[in-house]
């Protein structure tokens, strides 16, 4: 019975051990995200207004690099086609600011939108949404 007992404490301190040190390897470097890249959004939401149906509209959300590494965005990616993210793939240095352009077409569209845009970057964030809202209204001769 005693040779039981200190066979299962062994597993279990075998499995403890094993499942403490899985993943250790996918963190980050360093404490708290140090020695990476980290994205700070002045707002990540904009409310276009109220706009005619058929105009392209769009804003400019700025960031800065409040991280150790350069920051780089690697993709945006548009929830449909009536929303375009124009981005640049250079890397933002520690303390540099950067933007990204989102363009919205309302054709064909009407009343109250909301368009988000997913960034992926090497910053600790790894994603973020940007969204879009506008009330879209048709000219009425």
């Amino acid at each position: 019975m005693k040779l039981l007992s200190i066979n299962i404490l062994a597993l279990v301190f075998t499995v403890l051990a094993a499942c403490s040190a899985t993943g250790d390897e996918n963190r980050p470097p360093g404490k708290d995200g140090e020695g990476q890249a980290l994205i700070f959004f002045e707002k990540t939401e904009h409310d276009l207004g109220r706009i005619l149906q058929g105009e392209t509209v769009g804003y400019n959300f700025l960031f800065r690099n409040e991280g150790e590494a350069p920051l780089i965005v690697q993709e945006a990616r548009a929830g449909c086609g009536c929303t375009v993210p124009k981005f640049s793939n250079e890397p933002v240095q520690q303390g540099e600011s950067g933007s990204i352009e989102v363009k919205f077409d309302s054709s064909g569209r009407e009343g109250k939108q909301k368009k988000s845009v997913t960034i992926l970057s090497n910053a600790r964030e790894g994603t973020i949404k940007l969204t879009l809202t506008a009330d879209i209204y048709r000219q009425e001769f």
